[in-house]
Formats: structure tokens, C-alpha cells, sequence
């Protein structure tokens, strides 16, 4: 079980996570870290896994260079997953998905010091100004690598390297919902009112998760995501809360 895809030369390694799951570690193929290569990998991933595995498979967790297979003990086991995956090794980690199959989304952010505390800090702290920080941040288009810590918390990178800033030394207890913030070189946005140790450079009022929605969450892993600056009657009109 434990070990590489070697027929085709793809160092993929699976390993038993737990009586029903399976770890399909892909930190091989990406050396330098993911990036939008091993996001592609990802994705076919996403797509022909379900295909392959039929109802056997419960769920799919895809993460920054690992996919998480969920199945029924009931109809299968570690053995059989691991033998289908190398049989099908080939149409399975292909880089070469075309980019329609990912969709781009747009949020809207009012970035100043109401809705985002840290934002004169973190200017500070790299010599900008807040405009300059404002235009580095909503510049970028950054790609959905995991979704977790919280519904619709979607862990989304990587910022400009000038804006590379530290997590906070003391997570705030309480961090409003639509907080637009910002980590080492990712950013996120905080879908719910809940602690956290990002800086806050603005808000969002866009809902990121709906339990009656389908699909519920606006972006999957994979997509990409970038940042609209608006003003403060653009963000109260579309129902923002300061």
C-alpha cells in the first residue's frame, strides 16, 4: 500500500488515513510548493476520481497538495482504491486540463480602517501606503488551494511577496463576518463571525456559504478569486455590516 506510482514516472505516494480513507499525497509533483500546475492535477482529480471509484466513494477533500478518499468499508477496502488508482495512474494526474474548467469569482471588498483594523499597520509595516496596499492586495488573482476551518473558508494564494505579513502574535477572539484577511502570503475571507489571527484589511459582503444554496459555497477548490474595492455606499447597498 504504502508507496510510489512508478510505471510512468509520477511519484504519488497513498497512505491509509484511516479505516475508511486514504491520503493520495501529491507533494512530489510540486517541489517548490502548488501552484497552478499541481492545481490542474488537482482538478482532474476532482473530475475522474467519482468516475473511477463509482458509489464506493463518499467524499472527496482535496487540500494544497493532498486529496483526502473517503469510501464504504462496506464495498471496498484500502487494497482495491490503491489498485484502481495505479491501473488508471495515466488519465488520472494529467497537468493538462483546460482552463474552462475552473471558474473565476469576483468579490467585493471595502477595504479601510471601519472594516479592516490591521489595515494601517500592515501598510506600515511594509513601507506602503494604504492605497499602495489596497491596489497590491486587490491586484492579485489568487487561486482557491483548501477550504476548511470553516464553512466556506476558502484558503486562497499567494499574495504579492511585498505583502507577506506574519499572523498575529494573539489571535483576536471574535472577528467579524466578512473580514477580508490576510496571512503570510494568503488571504481568505472569514464567512462567519468566529476567532482568528489574521490581519484585517477590509470587508466583504458577499455570503460565502448557504446551507440551502446549491452549491452552497461560490468557489471550489481550484477556482480563482479576485478582489473588487468599493466604497462604503457600494458595501452598505449590498448589505455589508460595520
Amino acid at each position: 500500500m504504502h508507496g510510489q506510482v512508478v510505471s510512468t514516472g509520477i511519484p504519488v505516494r497513498l497512505r491509509i488515513h484511516s479505516e475508511q480513507a486514504l491520503l493520495l499525497d501529491l507533494s512530489a509533483l510540486a517541489p517548490q510548493g502548488p501552484g497552478p500546475d499541481l492545481m490542474q492535477i488537482m482538478q482532474n482529480l476532482r473530475m475522474q476520481l467519482p468516475l473511477l471509484l463509482g458509489d464506493v466513494l463518499l467524499e472527496l477533500v482535496p487540500s494544497y497538495t493532498s486529496v483526502l478518499i473517503i469510501f464504504d468499508v462496506l464495498k471496498t477496502d484500502h487494497s482495491e482504491i490503491w489498485q484502481k488508482i495505479v491501473s488508471a495512474q495515466t488519465a488520472l494526474f494529467r497537468p493538462d486540463l483546460q482552463a474552462s474548467t475552473f471558474k473565476t469569482i469576483e468579490l467585493p471588498c471595502y477595504y479601510s480602517l471601519e472594516s479592516g483594523p490591521d489595515l494601517q499597520q500592515v501598510a506600515t509595516l511594509h513601507q506602503l501606503s494604504i492605497a499602495e496596499l489596497i491596489q497590491l492586495h486587490s491586484g492579485q488573482a489568487y487561486q482557491v488551494y483548501a477550504i476548511g476551518f470553516a464553512p466556506g473558508f476558502a484558503y486562497l494564494g499567494f499574495t504579492d511577496p511585498r505583502i507577506s505579513t506574519p499572523r498575529l502574535a494573539n489571535p483576536r477572539p471574535a472577528v467579524a463576518a466578512g473580514s477580508v484577511a490576510i496571512a503570510d502570503r494568503q488571504t481568505a475571507v472569514y464567512p462567519a463571525a468566529s476567532p482568528g489571527g489574521w490581519h484585517l484589511l477590509g470587508n466583504c459582503p458577499t455570503p460565502l456559504f448557504d446551507l440551502t444554496a446549491d452549491p452552497m459555497l461560490p468557489f471550489a477548490v481550484g477556482d480563482t478569486v479576485r478582489f473588487v474595492p468599493i466604497e462604503r455606499a457600494e458595501f452598505l447597498r449590498l448589505g455589508g455590516q460595520l
